[in-house]
């Protein structure tokens, strides 16, 4: 072969693995290949003492105990496996309703994905359009936190039909291990519109910027108020005082300030903050046992907090699914196997 045939050879071989990324990038979603790597669950049913059976799908059921989510095929495995731990422990599985927040192009083909896995589950899938809030999203410290998907929640009560006035909003990235009734009856007291545990021990200072606290103006936000800070991926939220008290536009105003001024660094916490913070009612700790995801910048094993456990979260930048795939599992992550239902796992089936 000639010198320049060889470089050829060598050109051509060298745009392969970026081709076959490229067509794995495109790949089509609805091909058959998605629609069966996950095992379909059995049926959960009522226990007796359950007052009310489903009779039907209707969303404005009253006795439906209303369950909402983002669902992408990223965090599809992590959504489905959070699924299967509600079912699994509730004690009137037939009356939790869930309601899934997909974007326009998705939305079709992660609904069959749901309806194969769960073939008697009551749902919704609510195209989002991703462009009613990439407009003001602002950069973060992980991209991650930059999809439009996670600022989903800000518009739940104006997705959700009207009907449904509470909402128990949970991340693709958490597991419940205990009745999801107990979380469903949280009293919101007074006006507040947010349920979350507290952690008052963090130093609610970090999470703004100095362009923030400088400012004689913005810095009097929390005036007169004791915020700390709450997790944003596991909230009971009225959505009835949520919509009468315009809390998206509340937001939304603060992300707007956010672009021009700079005032937070991570994604769609701070303007929860800003706006509810000091204002939640808090609620015990083990509904919500968070960062087992381990930090943002650096990669670590968390331990859980001391004292009861009722819903695990991994927030931060690792997902139990994948290193439990690569073989390098931190140790609260084999918590998480036992509900996942994906066919090509390597760890403990359900």
């Amino acid at each position: 072969m000639t010198y320049l045939g060889q470089a050829l050879v060598l050109i051509l071989l060298s745009f392969v693995p970026s081709f076959a990324y490229a067509i794995r990038l495109f790949s089509f979603p609805n091909d058959n290949t998605h629609f069966s790597v996950y095992n379909k669950v059995p049926e959960y049913f009522n226990r007796q003492e359950c007052l009310v059976k489903r009779s039907s799908f209707s969303v404005c059921d009253p006795s439906f105990v209303h369950v909402a989510m983002t669902l992408d095929f990223k965090y599809l495995r992590g959504s489905i496996a959070a699924v299967h731990s509600v079912l699994k422990h509730a004690s009137c599985p037939e009356n939790v309703y869930f309601h899934f927040i997909a974007s326009d192009s998705s939305s079709s083909d992660l609904r069959k994905i749901v309806e194969s896995t769960f073939p008697s589950l009551g749902f919704e899938v609510y195209p989002f359009n991703e462009m009613l809030v990439k407009k003001l999203i602002s950069s973060s410290i992980r991209q991650a936190l930059e999809e439009p998907l996670n600022y989903a929640r800000i518009y739940l009560a104006e997705i959700i039909k009207p009907c449904v006035n509470r909402m128990i909003y949970l991340d693709s990235d958490t597991i419940l291990i205990d009745d999801i009734l107990e979380l469903w009856g949280i009293n919101l007291t007074g006006k507040r519109v947010i349920g979350a545990p507290e952690y008052c021990h963090a130093n609610f200072n970090k999470y703004f910027t100095y362009q923030f606290w400088s400012d004689p103006i913005l810095s009097r936000t929390f005036e007169g108020k004791k915020p700390c800070y709450f997790n944003t991926g596991v909230m009971v939220m009225d959505l009835a005082r949520w919509r009468g008290g315009e809390y998206t536009e509340k937001i939304e105003k603060w992300m707007r300030i956010q672009k021009e001024r700079r005032i937070y660094e991570l994604g769609s916490l701070p303007p929860f903050l800003l706006v509810f913070g000091g204002e939640i009612e808090a609620m015990d700790h083990r509904w919500n046992q968070h960062g087992l995801g381990g930090d943002n910048v650096v990669n670590s094993c968390r331990s859980l907090h001391p004292g009861p456990v009722s819903l695990l979260h991994w927030s931060g930048k690792e997902k139990p699914w994948v290193r439990l795939d690569l073989g390098r599992p931190c140790r609260v992550d084999h918590t998480w196997a036992p509900y996942d239902l994906h066919r090509t796992k390597h760890h403990q089936k359900w």
